[in-house]
């Protein structure tokens, strides 16, 4: 027998290893294989299987067009390094040099000049220009509107709030340009280009300390289920924010009387300084030009419009806000939008009412006093005069280029200052409320142990669909490396976690606080808002608050916090670091210090803004920094390929590349996959017959229950399945046909459904993982809405009746299911701020298990088992059963239907 080359195996009988392709097919796959196995571990598989499908296997690849190939001359010529056909893009990136002038504290010498080079930046109305001539521009929103929603069953109207074009300030800025002069002889429809920006340093490296600082720029014309994707384009990379070098600090120690803390005044001082000399030098005459007097672009649709540029909201953490407002990073007036001092943060509701009156506005004329005690009079930029000149308001003697650009036509820096949910809230202050929740354990006797329960009772918490709640894998009250997702899943998780752990008058405090807690946290993160919603934050606002002070003023009184483990060393490797050269001998030693609750932050302040930031500029996730962070992943992913040296100038390069290509490409490159089909509810792999079952066998498990033909008899006849009231005779069910009387068992189904803002996705059930699902209560007047159960089997089979005239086979879906029952004793819902409890039906009811018509289930449910009630054997015998998983001897006794 003759085999080809490429196809033979042969053995060596020495070592027991066959020669390639061994264990592949042929050579083609086996030198596949090789080379992802092999060299730079950055092929992952489904790097892997993109080359295979996209390049390989395109019907246009040549193998023949690679003779000669080389990777840095066709790198070259994407870099447009020599070749006539080289293109450049009005949009390419520049490079510029910043000049500061630092403040020497001498009339004669007033300042001393100090270069900064290698600011890498994108001209803002290049980017424009290319974004109304890409192919995404064609989903722009050019005009604003508002979305009205009317109640079918009173008529009612409410408006509704979700992206940046239908929200109040896209409409207050289109009835303004409206309302200015049109530009002579122009009579061309006026449209506005509605400008998100994002900065935040970041770290490209796990190890190291490589960073950089990029700017990000997204049009709000494009809705925002476009923009949070991180393929889908819509992020321009702008600029890279230059940082100080280290080299500035031996011009502040050539400086005449300068000491250590008149070093680090200087030092904040021109960090400030170069911040915003950068954004004068995006903030161009052209740029200015635009804003006052448009530019004529040809839109998507063929139209010529004037556009005008407009800066809505800036998304940025809060040491970025305050460098952005030119204020001191948590002075007197910490907030970046009101005047309102720290000391009256802890009052919300009245500070609400406060702050509308005293919103910020800047005061040019102050700074440049400021400004001129320390350039011309030789004052310390931190001295008793600047600061006397500056006056109330935290201010910094910092000229704010938005202000200073864009002040004279109307713009308001502060205003765009806009809330993070993901730093203030997540990260804010429900990580400050968890850390002292952790704090009250260890103060209370026998603390280790309960804090250890508390962990073990997360790692308990089943997971839930496909990421929207993790594992918790490791100790939750460690807080190792939780991202601002993982605090969200604790917060959901947290109600049934934290219950029975304190003394019972604190218990229900704490229950109560969590409640109102994950609730306010929800609507806010709600991505659709109307009037009524709004409404209801701002009552669960006032609620949480209320809460909160109960929480501090009789709960926190009542026992002696001091820090956490963490916290100790964390303070004691601060110390050392600070003290390291003088005299460290006693530096951060002692016990753990007492800790407070403290409300007179910021970031409990900001929780205050949001039900006026949402009528603003949208619901929070068209501005989250979030968005921001997901676009570092591309910066990170560059990073790798780069020699390190120089690396904003490598990052801009390869960014140009991918820019590029997604150009020659013309077409959006994101990839959130085909669209579910609207008409399916469910969805159930019928085809996949490798899991029969015998219908005998099946039902003498099930002590030969009809349950099964009677469900199929309903099913047949279409008949309502909710009820199950009608019962069959033995005649009816005998005529129920089941094809080789075999059932087929699946391991998943998906359930399609329609998100309250009018998205289309699905939950996974899965029989070992995610088995819990909810469906409609059947009773007529339920205490709850909804039924919940466990589903035990998928199944589908092929059926038909035995009955007069034509037949007709139909394959039929069912489940098998094991029910719950909310718990009678338990009041739950909003006025009650718990979350609704079930438990599991006695097996001895008739109506403990049963079948259901896939078509019934409305989503997955998340059951969090509601630990204080231990695990028992009160609705099943002890012993391993199908009606368990993975082997388990007995149930938790009741559970918790998470938020």
């Amino acid at each position: 027998m003759t085999t080809g080359a490429h196809d033979t195996l042969v053995h060596d009988p020495a070592n027991g290893i066959s020669a390639p392709p061994f264990p592949f097919p042929n050579m083609s796959i086996y030198r596949l294989m090789t080379w992802m196995n092999s060299g730079s571990h950055q092929k992952s598989e489904a790097e892997v299987t993109r080359l295979v499908k996209d390049v390989i296997q395109a019907e246009d690849f040549d193998p023949k067009d690679l003779d000669g190939f080389s990777v840095r001359k066709n790198l070259r010529v994407l870099d447009n390094h020599g070749g006539k056909d080289a293109v450049t893009f009005p949009d390419d990136w520049l490079e510029t040099d910043i000049t500061l002038e630092i403040p020497t504290r001498s009339k004669e010498h007033s300042s001393m000049s100090f270069n900064i080079p290698g600011f890498h930046y994108r001209p803002l109305m290049a980017v424009i220009r290319s974004a109304f001539a890409d192919v995404q521009a064609s989903a722009y929103h050019l005009f604003p509107f508002q979305r009205i929603w009317k109640d079918p069953l009173d008529d009612h109207e409410e408006r509704v709030f979700d992206e940046l074009y239908t929200s109040d300030s896209w409409l207050q800025a289109q009835d303004d340009l409206q309302r200015q002069p049109r530009e002579p002889g122009c009579s061309l429809e006026r449209v506005i280009a509605g400008l998100m920006f994002f900065s935040d340093a970041t770290h490209l490296a796990t190890f190291g300390t490589a960073k950089a600082w990029p700017l990000y720029l997204y049009f709000g014309n494009l809705t925002k289920y476009a923009r949070s994707a991180p393929k889908s384009g819509a992020c321009h990379l702008v600029g890279f924010l230059p940082s100080l070098p280290d080299n500035v600090k031996d011009v502040f120690s050539s400086l005449d009387r300068i000491s250590k803390s008149g070093m680090a005044a200087l030092h904040a001082y021109c960090r400030r300084d170069l911040f915003h000399a950068c954004w004068k030098h995006l903030l161009d005459a052209e740029f200015i030009h635009a804003y006052r007097h448009g530019i004529v672009l040809r839109c998507p649709d063929g139209v010529l419009r004037r556009v005008f540029p407009r800066i809505f909201t800036y998304s940025a953490d809060y040491p970025e806000k305050v460098l952005i407002a030119t204020i001191k990073d948590m002075g007197s007036c910490p907030c970046p939008r009101c005047f309102l001092p720290k000391a009256s943060f802890g009052l919300l509701l009245r500070d609400i009412r406060d702050r509308v009156a005293n919103l910020r506005f800047y005061c040019l004329e102050s700074i440049t006093k400021a400004r001129d005690f320390i350039y011309n009079e030789g004052n310390t930029v931190d001295g008793s005069k600047v600061q006397a000149t500056l006056g109330e308001g935290s201010w910094v003697p910092i000229v704010n280029a938005f202000a200073e650009k864009l002040g004279p036509l109307g713009f308001d820096p502060f205003r765009m200052l806009a809330v993070d949910f993901m730093h203030e809230c997540e990260l804010g202050t429900w990580k400050a409320l968890f850390t002292h929740l952790i704090r009250l354990l260890y103060a209370l006797p026998g603390g280790d142990r309960l804090v250890a329960t508390l962990d073990n009772r997360f790692r308990d918490v089943p997971s839930y669909g496909n990421g929207v709640i993790r594992t918790f894998a490791n100790n939750a009250s460690e807080m190792k490396k939780l991202a601002a997702r993982d605090f969200e899943d604790v917060l959901q998780c947290a109600m049934p976690v934290f219950e029975g752990l304190f003394p019972c008058e604190h218990d229900a405090i704490i229950q109560t606080l969590l409640y109102r807690f994950a609730q306010w946290h929800a609507l806010a993160k709600l991505r659709l808002h109307s009037e009524t919603t709004l409404t209801f934050l701002d009552e669960t606002f006032k609620r949480l608050f209320r809460q909160l002070w109960k929480f501090r003023d009789f709960t926190c009184v009542a026992f002696t916090m001091v820090e956490l483990p963490k916290e100790k060393a964390a303070r004691e490797r601060k110390a050392t670091r600070e003290r390291s050269g003088v005299d460290n001998t006693n530096a951060g030693s002692g016990g753990r210090k007492g800790k407070k609750f403290n409300m007179n932050t910021y970031k409990f302040h900001a929780m205050g803004d949001y039900l006026y930031s949402i009528r603003l500029f949208g619901t929070t996730d068209s501005f989250t920094s979030q968005i921001g962070e997901l676009a570092h992943r591309a910066l990170k992913a560059f990073y790798p390929l780069t020699s390190k040296r120089n690396t904003p100038a490598q990052l801009a390069k390869h960014e140009r590349r991918r820019r590029v290509l997604r150009r020659v490409a013309g077409h959006n490159l994101h990839t959130a996959g085909p669209p579910l089909d609207l008409k399916d509810h469910h969805y159930i792999p019928t085809l996949s017959r490798n899991n029969p079952l015998d219908l005998f066998g099946f039902l003498r498990e099930h002590d030969n229950d009809p349950a099964v033909t009677d469900h199929i008899l309903y099913r047949l006849r279409n008949l309502d399945v909710s009820y199950c009231d009608h019962v069959f005779s033995d005649a009816e069910r005998n005529s129920v046909i089941i094809s080789n009387n075999r059932l087929y068992a699946v391991q998943t189904m998906q359930v399609r459904y329609t998100t309250y803002d009018l998205q289309r996705e699905y939950d996974t059930i899965n029989t070992r993982t995610h088995p819990d699902i909810m469906v409609l209560s059947g009773e007529t007047r339920p205490q709850h809405p909804y039924w919940y159960a466990r589903v035990l089997g998928i199944y589908h089979m092929d059926v038909w009746l035995n009955a007069e005239g034509p037949t007709k086979k139909r394959q039929i879906e069912v489940l098998y299911v094991r029910w719950m029952a909310p718990l009678t004793d338990h009041q739950s819902g909003m006025s009650y701020a718990r979350l609704p409890k079930v438990a599991f039906v006695e097996d001895s009811d008739r109506d403990a298990f049963g079948f259901l018509d896939p078509g019934q289930v409305l989503r997955s449910a998340h059951l969090i088992p509601a630990f204080v009630s231990h695990r028992g054997t009160t609705s099943l015998r002890h012993g391993k059963s199908f009606a368990r998983q993975s082997g388990e001897l007995d149930d938790w006794e009741a559970y918790y239907v998470g938020m």
